[in-house]
């Protein structure tokens, strides 16, 4: 099974090396074409995305700046979720993922897919979880944008490590206010009661959220309840950004 698994992701890259040469990709960076040929960001642009590194919040992920196994937020607040991880500092990432988000820059999903991959596989496969759950768009708001930058992250990533996506489990019953508006108060009101679960048996139990950016955890926080309330039992998050 894992030789097959291999042969496929083989095959897969250089499928993929095929159309970067045919159809070049923009990179996440700089938005020029990626430079050399057949990669996926320039390569002076690389070292601009900043990982982060340790120490980081036990709990949510978050670089840490003073000393302590959890950040500020986590140490009075109890959350929903067992943990969650993300990638890269939100700083350095913004502009990248502005284009991501609403720039029409699918193809950026490839290159986020695999560095999350490489640096948070290993905390997703020790979490063994049953499928990954995007944090899923209102339909208004999809038809407009005409994708779910979710959704393309979340099979980036299952695809890559074999892992299920249900990107229809969970569904968005109000359409929210854009949560950069607000302030962390109005993010937790905003986003009551704004997500449904499709069916009532859920028979996952363990489930990682997938989403583009951490900042006060509000929206990780409501989609757990839900998803707790249909009876998934532990409940992670892998995010692009942490801000």
């Amino acid at each position: 099974m894992r030789r097959k698994m291999n042969l496929r992701i083989i095959a897969k890259r250089a499928e993929e090396k095929i159309l970067q040469v045919l159809f070049p990709l923009r990179c996440p960076v700089c938005d020029e074409i990626v430079q050399p040929a057949g990669e996926k960001i320039c390569l002076e642009c690389m070292d601009k995305l900043r990982i982060i590194t340790p120490p980081w919040c036990m709990r949510c992920g978050k670089k840490l700046t003073e000393e302590g196994e959890f950040c500020p937020e986590c140490r009075v607040k109890e959350r929903g979720f067992a943990r969650g991880r993300a990638l890269y500092e939100y700083t350095s990432a913004a502009q990248a993922i502005y284009r991501f988000k609403y720039g029409g820059r699918q193809e950026y999903a490839d290159y986020f897919g695999e560095q999350i991959v490489e640096y948070l596989g290993e905390f997703i496969e020790k979490v063994q979880p049953d499928g990954l759950v995007p944090v899923p768009l209102h339909r208004s708001r999809r038809r407009k944008r005409g994708y779910n930058q979710a959704e393309l992250l979340a099979r980036a990533i299952g695809s890559r490590l074999d892992i299920p996506v249900y990107d229809k489990l969970v569904f968005r019953t109000k359409n929210t206010v854009p949560l950069k508006q607000l302030n962390a108060r109005e993010r937790q009101n905003n986003l009551k009661k704004a997500f449904n679960v499709a069916q009532n048996d859920v028979k996952l139990k363990v489930l990682i959220i997938i989403d583009d950016i951490y900042t006060t955890g509000s929206t990780i926080e409501e989609m757990s309840r839900v998803l707790r309330e249909a009876g998934v039992e532990n409940i992670y998050f892998v995010t692009l950004a942490a801000a």
